[in-house]
Protein backbone atom coordinates (compact mmCIF):
# COMPACT_ATOMS: atom_id res chain seq x y z
CA UNK A 1 0.00 0.00 0.00
CA UNK A 2 1.36 3.42 -0.89
CA UNK A 3 2.19 6.01 1.72
CA UNK A 4 -0.38 8.74 2.28
CA UNK A 5 1.94 11.67 1.84
CA UNK A 6 5.53 12.85 1.91
CA UNK A 7 5.92 16.23 3.56
CA UNK A 8 8.37 18.94 2.59
CA UNK A 9 8.67 20.62 5.98
CA UNK A 10 10.78 19.03 8.73
CA UNK A 11 9.32 20.91 11.70
CA UNK A 12 6.65 18.45 12.82
CA UNK A 13 7.25 15.33 10.73
CA UNK A 14 8.52 14.56 7.26
CA UNK A 15 7.04 11.24 6.29
CA UNK A 16 3.90 9.26 6.83
CA UNK A 17 4.31 5.64 5.82
CA UNK A 18 1.89 2.77 5.76
CA UNK A 19 2.43 0.03 8.31
CA UNK A 20 0.63 -3.17 9.16
CA UNK A 21 2.00 -3.22 12.71
CA UNK A 22 2.94 0.35 13.73
CA UNK A 23 4.40 -0.71 17.06
CA UNK A 24 7.81 -2.36 16.93
CA UNK A 25 7.35 -4.22 20.22
CA UNK A 26 4.77 -6.62 21.53
CA UNK A 27 2.07 -8.44 19.63
CA UNK A 28 -1.04 -6.52 20.61
CA UNK A 29 -3.88 -6.19 18.13
CA UNK A 30 -4.74 -2.67 16.90
CA UNK A 31 -7.43 -0.88 18.96
CA UNK A 32 -9.28 0.18 15.78
CA UNK A 33 -9.90 -1.34 12.37
CA UNK A 34 -8.58 0.20 9.19
CA UNK A 35 -5.24 1.17 7.63
CA UNK A 36 -2.57 2.12 10.13
CA UNK A 37 0.09 4.71 9.44
CA UNK A 38 3.26 5.88 11.14
CA UNK A 39 3.92 9.56 11.79
CA UNK A 40 7.54 10.25 12.87
CA UNK A 41 7.60 12.89 15.62
CA UNK A 42 9.95 14.27 18.25
CA UNK A 43 8.24 11.83 20.60
CA UNK A 44 9.02 8.83 18.40
CA UNK A 45 6.81 7.05 15.90
CA UNK A 46 3.11 7.74 16.42
CA UNK A 47 0.49 5.34 15.09
CA UNK A 48 -2.60 6.75 13.36
CA UNK A 49 -5.66 4.87 12.08
CA UNK A 50 -7.47 6.23 9.02
CA UNK A 51 -10.93 5.40 7.67
CA UNK A 52 -13.67 7.03 5.62
CA UNK A 53 -13.91 10.04 3.31
CA UNK A 54 -14.86 13.67 3.72
CA UNK A 55 -13.95 16.56 6.02
CA UNK A 56 -11.02 15.43 8.24
CA UNK A 57 -11.84 14.57 11.84
CA UNK A 58 -9.05 13.86 14.34
CA UNK A 59 -9.78 11.77 17.47
CA UNK A 60 -7.50 11.86 20.53
CA UNK A 61 -7.87 9.53 23.52
CA UNK A 62 -7.41 10.32 27.21
CA UNK A 63 -4.38 9.57 29.40
CA UNK A 64 -4.36 6.84 32.04
CA UNK A 65 -2.54 3.61 32.76
CA UNK A 66 -4.32 1.78 29.92
CA UNK A 67 -5.07 4.55 27.42
CA UNK A 68 -5.27 3.99 23.66
CA UNK A 69 -7.42 4.81 20.65
CA UNK A 70 -9.79 2.09 21.84
CA UNK A 71 -11.33 4.90 23.93
CA UNK A 72 -12.60 6.67 20.80
CA UNK A 73 -13.87 3.52 19.05
CA UNK A 74 -17.59 4.49 19.04
CA UNK A 75 -16.78 7.84 17.41
CA UNK A 76 -14.42 6.30 14.87
CA UNK A 77 -17.07 3.77 13.86
CA UNK A 78 -19.84 6.34 13.75
CA UNK A 79 -18.11 9.02 11.68
CA UNK A 80 -16.19 6.82 9.24
CA UNK A 81 -19.38 6.80 7.14
CA UNK A 82 -19.39 10.59 6.68
CA UNK A 83 -15.91 11.86 7.54
CA UNK A 84 -12.26 11.09 6.93
CA UNK A 85 -11.49 9.92 10.47
CA UNK A 86 -7.96 9.96 11.88
CA UNK A 87 -7.45 8.37 15.31
CA UNK A 88 -4.00 8.66 16.86
CA UNK A 89 -2.35 6.78 19.69
CA UNK A 90 -0.51 9.39 21.73
CA UNK A 91 3.23 8.81 22.34
CA UNK A 92 3.75 6.05 24.88
CA UNK A 93 0.30 4.50 24.33
CA UNK A 94 -1.43 2.01 22.05
CA UNK A 95 0.72 1.03 19.07
CA UNK A 96 2.79 4.21 19.18
CA UNK A 97 6.41 4.06 20.29
CA UNK A 98 6.75 3.43 24.04
CA UNK A 99 10.33 4.42 24.67
CA UNK A 100 11.63 5.63 28.06
CA UNK A 101 11.58 9.42 27.71
CA UNK A 102 10.44 12.50 29.62
CA UNK A 103 6.82 12.57 28.47
CA UNK A 104 5.41 16.06 28.84
CA UNK A 105 2.63 18.32 27.53
CA UNK A 106 5.17 19.76 25.09
CA UNK A 107 5.97 16.32 23.72
CA UNK A 108 2.30 15.38 23.37
CA UNK A 109 1.44 18.71 21.74
CA UNK A 110 4.24 18.34 19.22
CA UNK A 111 3.00 14.85 18.34
CA UNK A 112 -0.50 16.21 17.69
CA UNK A 113 0.91 19.01 15.55
CA UNK A 114 2.90 16.46 13.57
CA UNK A 115 -0.23 14.39 12.96
CA UNK A 116 -2.29 17.42 11.93
CA UNK A 117 0.41 18.63 9.57
CA UNK A 118 0.34 15.24 7.88
CA UNK A 119 -3.46 15.28 7.70
CA UNK A 120 -3.47 18.75 6.15
CA UNK A 121 -0.86 17.81 3.56
CA UNK A 122 -2.88 14.75 2.58
CA UNK A 123 -6.21 16.62 2.34
CA UNK A 124 -5.27 19.76 0.44
CA UNK A 125 -4.45 21.78 3.58
CA UNK A 126 -7.96 21.55 4.95
CA UNK A 127 -8.48 22.73 8.52
CA UNK A 128 -9.19 19.85 10.87
CA UNK A 129 -12.07 19.24 13.26
CA UNK A 130 -10.80 17.49 16.38
CA UNK A 131 -12.32 15.66 19.34
CA UNK A 132 -10.25 14.88 22.44
CA UNK A 133 -10.95 13.17 25.75
CA UNK A 134 -9.99 14.21 29.28
CA UNK A 135 -6.29 15.10 29.58
CA UNK A 136 -5.98 14.76 25.80
CA UNK A 137 -8.04 17.98 25.67
CA UNK A 138 -5.17 19.91 27.23
CA UNK A 139 -2.71 18.77 24.55
CA UNK A 140 -5.19 19.48 21.76
CA UNK A 141 -6.02 22.94 23.11
CA UNK A 142 -2.34 23.89 23.28
CA UNK A 143 -1.80 22.70 19.71
CA UNK A 144 -4.79 24.77 18.55
CA UNK A 145 -3.49 27.90 20.30
CA UNK A 146 -0.11 27.48 18.62
CA UNK A 147 -1.47 26.72 15.15
CA UNK A 148 -5.02 28.15 15.10
CA UNK A 149 -5.43 28.04 11.31
CA UNK A 150 -4.89 24.28 11.32
CA UNK A 151 -8.06 23.63 13.30
CA UNK A 152 -11.61 24.37 12.19
CA UNK A 153 -13.19 23.35 15.51
CA UNK A 154 -12.46 21.59 18.80
CA UNK A 155 -14.67 19.26 20.82
CA UNK A 156 -13.41 18.76 24.39
CA UNK A 157 -14.99 15.77 26.12
CA UNK A 158 -14.69 15.77 29.92
CA UNK A 159 -11.67 18.08 29.79
CA UNK A 160 -9.25 18.31 32.69
CA UNK A 161 -8.03 21.62 34.06
CA UNK A 162 -11.34 23.07 35.26
CA UNK A 163 -11.49 21.58 38.75
CA UNK A 164 -12.04 23.78 41.77
CA UNK A 165 -9.37 24.19 44.40
CA UNK A 166 -6.69 25.83 42.29
CA UNK A 167 -6.28 28.29 39.45
CA UNK A 168 -4.07 26.93 36.67
CA UNK A 169 -2.60 30.21 35.45
CA UNK A 170 1.08 29.58 36.03
CA UNK A 171 3.82 30.67 33.58
CA UNK A 172 3.45 29.30 30.05
CA UNK A 173 4.67 25.74 29.68
CA UNK A 174 4.76 24.95 33.40
CA UNK A 175 3.34 21.67 34.68
CA UNK A 176 2.02 20.15 37.90
CA UNK A 177 4.98 17.77 38.11
CA UNK A 178 6.02 16.70 41.60
CA UNK A 179 9.80 16.16 41.49
CA UNK A 180 9.69 13.91 44.55
CA UNK A 181 6.95 11.66 43.16
CA UNK A 182 8.68 11.57 39.77
CA UNK A 183 11.91 10.42 41.40
CA UNK A 184 10.03 7.68 43.19
CA UNK A 185 8.14 6.36 40.18
CA UNK A 186 11.20 6.65 37.93
CA UNK A 187 12.96 4.07 40.07
CA UNK A 188 13.08 0.92 37.90
CA UNK A 189 12.03 -1.26 40.82
CA UNK A 190 9.37 0.92 42.45
CA UNK A 191 7.95 2.25 39.19
CA UNK A 192 7.35 -1.15 37.63
CA UNK A 193 5.86 -2.51 40.85
CA UNK A 194 3.49 0.44 41.10
CA UNK A 195 2.45 0.11 37.46
CA UNK A 196 1.86 -3.61 37.86
CA UNK A 197 -0.34 -2.91 40.87
CA UNK A 198 -2.33 -0.23 39.05
CA UNK A 199 -2.92 -2.46 36.03
CA UNK A 200 -4.27 -5.52 37.78
CA UNK A 201 -7.60 -6.53 36.20
CA UNK A 202 -9.56 -5.64 39.32
CA UNK A 203 -7.95 -2.18 39.45
CA UNK A 204 -8.56 -1.48 35.76
CA UNK A 205 -12.20 -2.47 36.19
CA UNK A 206 -12.44 -0.24 39.28
CA UNK A 207 -11.18 2.83 37.44
CA UNK A 208 -13.41 2.15 34.44
CA UNK A 209 -16.40 2.00 36.80
CA UNK A 210 -15.27 5.33 38.25
CA UNK A 211 -15.11 6.77 34.74
CA UNK A 212 -18.54 5.39 33.84
CA UNK A 213 -20.07 6.40 37.15
CA UNK A 214 -21.57 2.91 37.34
CA UNK A 215 -20.64 -0.75 37.07
CA UNK A 216 -21.96 -0.95 33.48
CA UNK A 217 -18.64 -0.38 31.69
CA UNK A 218 -17.77 -1.22 28.10
CA UNK A 219 -16.44 -4.77 28.31
CA UNK A 220 -14.66 -4.59 24.96
CA UNK A 221 -12.66 -1.59 26.16
CA UNK A 222 -11.89 -3.41 29.41
CA UNK A 223 -10.53 -6.42 27.53
CA UNK A 224 -8.34 -4.22 25.35
CA UNK A 225 -7.03 -2.37 28.38
CA UNK A 226 -5.87 -5.68 29.84
CA UNK A 227 -3.82 -6.29 26.70
CA UNK A 228 -2.28 -2.87 26.19
CA UNK A 229 -0.90 -2.57 29.74
CA UNK A 230 1.09 -5.79 29.25
CA UNK A 231 3.11 -4.48 26.30
CA UNK A 232 6.83 -3.63 26.60
CA UNK A 233 7.33 -0.04 27.73
CA UNK A 234 3.68 0.38 28.76
CA UNK A 235 4.67 1.90 32.09
CA UNK A 236 6.78 4.85 30.92
CA UNK A 237 4.12 7.41 29.93
CA UNK A 238 1.58 6.45 32.64
CA UNK A 239 4.20 6.89 35.37
CA UNK A 240 4.84 10.42 34.13
CA UNK A 241 1.08 10.94 34.31
CA UNK A 242 1.03 9.73 37.92
CA UNK A 243 3.62 12.28 39.06
CA UNK A 244 1.75 15.16 37.45
CA UNK A 245 4.24 15.75 34.64
CA UNK A 246 1.56 15.58 31.92
CA UNK A 247 -0.77 18.15 33.52
CA UNK A 248 -0.35 21.78 32.45
CA UNK A 249 -0.26 24.43 35.17
CA UNK A 250 -1.20 27.12 32.62
CA UNK A 251 -4.11 25.30 30.98
CA UNK A 252 -6.84 27.76 31.99
CA UNK A 253 -4.97 30.49 30.12
CA UNK A 254 -4.71 28.15 27.13
CA UNK A 255 -8.45 27.40 27.13
CA UNK A 256 -9.26 31.12 27.19
CA UNK A 257 -6.97 31.79 24.22
CA UNK A 258 -8.75 29.38 21.87
CA UNK A 259 -10.10 31.33 18.90
CA UNK A 260 -12.06 28.69 16.96
CA UNK A 261 -15.48 27.24 17.91
CA UNK A 262 -15.18 24.98 20.95
CA UNK A 263 -17.77 22.45 22.13
CA UNK A 264 -17.38 21.14 25.66
CA UNK A 265 -19.26 17.92 26.43
CA UNK A 266 -19.29 16.10 29.73
CA UNK A 267 -21.28 13.72 31.86
CA UNK A 268 -22.76 14.62 35.23
CA UNK A 269 -21.75 11.39 37.01
CA UNK A 270 -18.00 12.01 37.12
CA UNK A 271 -15.77 11.37 40.15
CA UNK A 272 -12.49 12.78 38.84
CA UNK A 273 -13.60 16.32 37.91
CA UNK A 274 -15.93 18.72 39.70
CA UNK A 275 -15.83 21.49 37.04
CA UNK A 276 -16.14 24.26 39.61
CA UNK A 277 -13.95 26.42 37.37
CA UNK A 278 -16.05 25.87 34.26
CA UNK A 279 -17.14 29.51 34.67
CA UNK A 280 -13.71 30.51 33.31
CA UNK A 281 -14.86 29.52 29.83
CA UNK A 282 -18.65 29.35 30.14
CA UNK A 283 -19.23 32.93 28.99
CA UNK A 284 -16.78 32.95 26.12
CA UNK A 285 -18.70 33.54 22.85
CA UNK A 286 -16.94 30.76 20.93
CA UNK A 287 -17.67 28.05 23.54
CA UNK A 288 -20.80 25.87 23.55
CA UNK A 289 -21.76 23.23 26.10
CA UNK A 290 -23.62 19.95 26.47
CA UNK A 291 -24.13 17.79 29.53
CA UNK A 292 -25.24 14.17 29.55
CA UNK A 293 -26.59 11.82 32.20
CA UNK A 294 -23.46 9.68 31.91
CA UNK A 295 -19.97 9.35 33.29
CA UNK A 296 -16.81 10.78 31.75
CA UNK A 297 -17.24 8.93 28.41
CA UNK A 298 -20.67 10.02 27.11
CA UNK A 299 -19.76 8.82 23.61
CA UNK A 300 -19.87 5.25 24.95
CA UNK A 301 -22.96 5.55 27.12
CA UNK A 302 -25.09 7.92 25.03
CA UNK A 303 -23.58 7.82 21.54
CA UNK A 304 -26.79 8.78 19.74
CA UNK A 305 -27.40 11.84 21.90
CA UNK A 306 -23.73 12.79 21.90
CA UNK A 307 -23.48 12.73 18.12
CA UNK A 308 -26.83 14.48 17.75
CA UNK A 309 -25.57 17.40 19.85
CA UNK A 310 -22.18 17.44 18.16
CA UNK A 311 -23.67 17.35 14.65
CA UNK A 312 -26.16 20.09 15.52
CA UNK A 313 -23.33 22.25 16.86
CA UNK A 314 -21.30 21.63 13.70
CA UNK A 315 -24.28 22.61 11.55
CA UNK A 316 -25.33 25.68 13.54
CA UNK A 317 -21.99 27.09 14.69
CA UNK A 318 -19.01 25.66 12.82
CA UNK A 319 -20.32 25.41 9.24
CA UNK A 320 -21.79 28.95 9.10
CA UNK A 321 -18.53 30.42 10.36
CA UNK A 322 -16.72 28.99 7.35
CA UNK A 323 -19.46 29.62 4.78
CA UNK A 324 -20.14 33.30 5.38
CA UNK A 325 -23.43 33.20 7.31
CA UNK A 326 -24.01 34.26 10.89
CA UNK A 327 -23.79 31.36 13.37
CA UNK A 328 -26.70 30.66 15.66
CA UNK A 329 -26.14 31.09 19.38
CA UNK A 330 -25.96 27.65 21.02
CA UNK A 331 -23.87 28.66 24.02
CA UNK A 332 -26.08 26.94 26.56
CA UNK A 333 -26.09 23.77 28.61
CA UNK A 334 -28.41 20.96 27.63
CA UNK A 335 -29.36 18.11 29.93
CA UNK A 336 -30.34 14.76 28.47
Amino acid sequence: MASLVTLAGPQYGELMTTSETCATTGSIAPPLMGPRHIVPTVAGDVCMYVRGRGQPLLLIHSVNAAASSAEVRPLAEKYRHSRRVYSMDLPGFGLSERAPRAYSPRLMTDAILAAVQVIRESTGRQSVDAIALSLGCEFLARAAVEEPTWFRSLALVSPTGLNGGRFLRKPEGSTLESPLVCRIVSSPLLGKRLFKLLTKPVVIRYFLKKSWGSRHIDEELYRYDLQTVRQPGAEYAPLRFLCGALFSADIQNIYQRLAMPVWMARGVHVDFNDYRHEWIVSRLPNWSFSRFSTGAFPHFEALEYFCEDYDRWMEQVVAPRYHGSAPKNTNERRYL
